[in-house]
């Protein structure tokens, strides 16, 4: 088998393949004004190392978004095709993803779960986050 390779997210070539994957997540994942190019070219002017990729024979099977505001990282969107799942893709996109926040200096990071994303909750347990108490909130600027 090829080996899955880990690379940063290319815009505007891998834009329509990674959006194809946040479309067909079961759960976990809804796409917003967020995920518009326009806002995605804002994201990448920021970091664009922490916006990661699992690539397999050319075909894109998984993503994360990781961001840093200089003091706290967040993940958003960690995604990995149905067919992959289980086989290590999405750890590796974390493992790489957070060792980009760790060299930038971050020291704490927040991720966001859907409360009917259970695989996810077991997933990220395992990888050794942990549940905060915290009810989070959220509000439109626009």
């Amino acid at each position: 088998m090829e080996p899955i390779s880990i690379r940063e997210f290319q815009y505007p070539e891998d834009y329509s393949q990674v959006i194809g994957i946040w479309e067909k997540m079961e759960k976990g994942i809804r796409l917003g004004t967020s995920d518009a190019p326009k806002e995605i070219e804002k994201k990448l002017l920021r970091d664009p190392e922490l916006f990661l990729v699992a690539e397999f024979n050319g075909e894109l099977i998984g993503a994360v978004i990781g961001g840093f505001d200089g003091r706290r990282g967040y993940i958003y969107h960690l995604s990995v095709v149905a067919m992959f799942r289980g086989q290590g893709v999405g750890s590796q996109l974390m493992e790489e993803v957070e060792n980009r926040l760790r060299a930038k200096g971050c020291i704490r990071c927040h991720l966001l779960v859907t409360n009917d994303n259970d695989e996810a909750m077991g997933f990220y347990l395992n990888q050794g986050w942990k549940p905060l108490d915290n009810i989070p909130f959220a509000k439109d600027l626009i």
